[in-house]
């Protein structure tokens, strides 16, 4: 199985958010252990970055990072990639059409979130880490 990780299920994992923290911290494992292949969309990491300064100080966010680089792989961005989801009317949040493209273009099989809601046209089908969960155990 590969997945490509939305911003907020590291961050729910990272930052131990409850109720979603269990199962997001369960995926990102199973990810480092290699039983899921994992990716991360290269915008997401500054966000982190960014988004955890209040758990975490800079060389533990540097170490955070470090650690997110050898468990996922990162698909990158180019212009074709910004254009597309410039132009792509379909998402309201720009971020997420960034998301569906960098999925799009590594083929991933989900894209891995807890909001739906913001990927309802999208061309990759979307799972929350509790149905990755339940879709390993089959």
């Amino acid at each position: 199985m590969v997945i490509l990780a939305d911003t907020n299920v590291i961050i729910d994992a990272l930052a131990k958010r409850e109720p979603y923290a269990k199962e997001a911290q369960q995926v990102i494992e199973k990810c480092a252990k290699r039983e899921i292949e994992g990716w991360l969309a290269a915008h997401s990491i500054p966000n982190l970055f960014y988004i955890l300064r209040k758990e975490y100080d800079v060389p533990e966010r540097r170490r955070l990072v470090k650690d997110l680089c050898s468990i996922f792989r990162i698909s990158g961005l180019d212009s074709k990639k910004i254009m597309s989801a410039v132009e792509n009317n379909e998402f309201k949040d720009f971020e997420d059409a960034l998301q569906e493209e960098c999925a799009v273009t590594e083929s991933v099989d989900y894209i891995l979130t807890r909001n739906p809601s913001d990927f309802k046209t999208s061309r990759i089908p979307i799972a929350s880490p509790e149905k990755i969960l339940e879709l390993l155990e089959k």
